[in-house]
């Protein structure tokens, strides 16, 4: 059996900056750590998905965008161990000297021909020596490393990262009921844990809601003026609380957030509206650390369908469901509710696309928390979508499945045709 509890502590982990330019600082870093001197090149072979995530999004305490910024400044600074909090602490100094590697023009970035969705490839060159790491499936999963032409085992040298595991294939096989009774019936003290997500991610929105980040997607639905529409009422705090974390996130906020099955925006689309309804209501603890762990083991059961990194948007589609099961648990909602909200917030959502982590993401993450509040209040009142309803089959789960077919089928095209409009637009300004 599943253990349910593993697979939270596992996907659930803090990150510092968006996780596929920090993927790439990170296997930039276990190369650069090998060689031991001076880089004198760095050259990156990296998945489609890889680059559309980092064209465009902000590296935390940078005040810059993309790809290069981040790769060099994983060369610079040299701390692998910190994984996707690998930016943290990050100096003056060590800006200086990425941002003249970039100027030194040493470093060279290339689309890898694979399959695999995320793939990063680093070499790195010193005087004398070479080193490669490549990083594939999941953004700290190491599944080669070698020096000078040879490989290194885990433990030898300075390869001491051993690869890590990826998810037991048997995890989504877990049913629905399987995941609720695992949320009823854990001891509170296990999902204690999840309490520390809730501060960070807190931490992050009310910083995206003091500050002027990306297009303030949050800050603006939450002022109160002439030209805003939406009010002050319970659903519009929700969503600006939880736009307001992508906005500041997406713009380089050096603050953390914990993220969900490898993505900070999956993180924060799939608790804070959780967090910020808990909030609100005034519950307690115990039931807030229940709802996030429901809400997070849905999006994580939801994204294995979509993919890790997808054509379809994981905050969107997964985080929303994900959102909309924890809003239902809240109101005090049953198994069958949850499904409910499942099913609407699929019909709602799932045409979105993934066109890169850039700051309108946080606009994507708005209409998701709108469309779980939504498909929530619905299915507190015992409404769903039907076998009548596009994508939507009788059975949740089998709509679920049905987002995997519209990935391998319906959309096989669509993560070049988007790469390549990004791309003909050239850098980022």
């Amino acid at each position: 059996m599943v253990n349910l509890l593993d697979v939270l502590i596992k996907e659930i982990v803090p990150a510092e900056g968006c996780t596929e330019p920090i993927a790439v600082a990170y296997a930039v870093s276990l190369a650069a750590e090998l060689v031991e001197e001076e880089i004198t090149a760095i050259q990156l072979f990296l998945s489609g998905n890889i680059v559309k995530n980092a064209m465009g999004v902000g590296i935390p305490g940078t005040g810059q965008t993309g790809l290069p910024i981040a790769a060099a400044l994983g060369a610079v600074v040299r701390r692998s161990h910190r994984k996707l909090e690998i930016l943290s602490g990050l100096t003056p100094a060590e800006l200086t000297k990425a941002n003249a590697m970039i100027e030194q023009k040493l470093l060279n970035v290339e689309l890898k021909d694979t399959s695999e969705k995320l793939y990063i490839e680093a070499r790195v060159s010193s005087l004398n020596h070479t080193a490669t790491a490549i990083v594939a499936k999941e953004h700290t999963n190491v599944v080669f490393l070698s020096k000078d032409g040879v490989k290194l085992e885990p433990g030898k040298d300075k390869a001491d990262c051993e690869e890590s595991e990826t998810l037991d294939p048997e995890v989504y096989s877990v049913s629905l009921e399987e995941i609720y009774e695992f949320i009823q019936t854990t001891p509170f003290p296990e999902l204690s844990f999840l309490l520390e997500g809730a501060r960070m991610n807190r931490a992050i929105s009310d910083e995206g809601l003091r500050g002027e980040y990306g297009l303030q997607v949050g800050r603006k639905m939450s002022q109160q003026s002439a030209v805003n529409l939406f009010g002050n009422d319970v659903a519009n705090r929700i969503i600006a609380a939880t736009a307001a974390a992508s906005d500041a996130r997406m713009d380089g906020s050096a603050m953390p957030v914990m993220t969900t099955a490898g993505s900070g925006n999956q993180g924060i689309a799939c608790t804070l509206p959780v967090i910020a309804l808990a909030d609100l209501l005034g519950k307690d603890e115990e039931t807030l650390a229940r709802a996030m762990a429901l809400s997070n083991l849905i999006t994580i059961h939801v994204k294995h369908y979509i993919g890790r990194l997808s054509p379809l948007c994981g905050s969107g589609i997964a985080g929303g469901v994900g959102a909309g099961s924890g809003i239902v648990y809240l109101m005090g909602g049953s198994l069958d509710q949850i499904k409910h909200s499942i099913q609407n917030t699929i019909a709602s959502t799932s045409g979105m696309i993934c066109d890169g982590a850039k700051p309108t993401c946080a606009l994507k993450i708005s209409t998701a928390t709108n469309a779980a509040i939504q498909s929530a209040t619905l299915a507190m009142n015992d409404i769903s979508a039907s076998l009548n309803d596009g994508v939507i089959f009788e059975k949740v789960e089998d709509t679920i499945k049905n987002m995997e077919t519209l990935v391998q089928e319906g959309l096989a095209a669509t993560d070049q045709a988007i790469l390549n409009i990004m791309l003909s637009k050239g850098a980022p300004s």
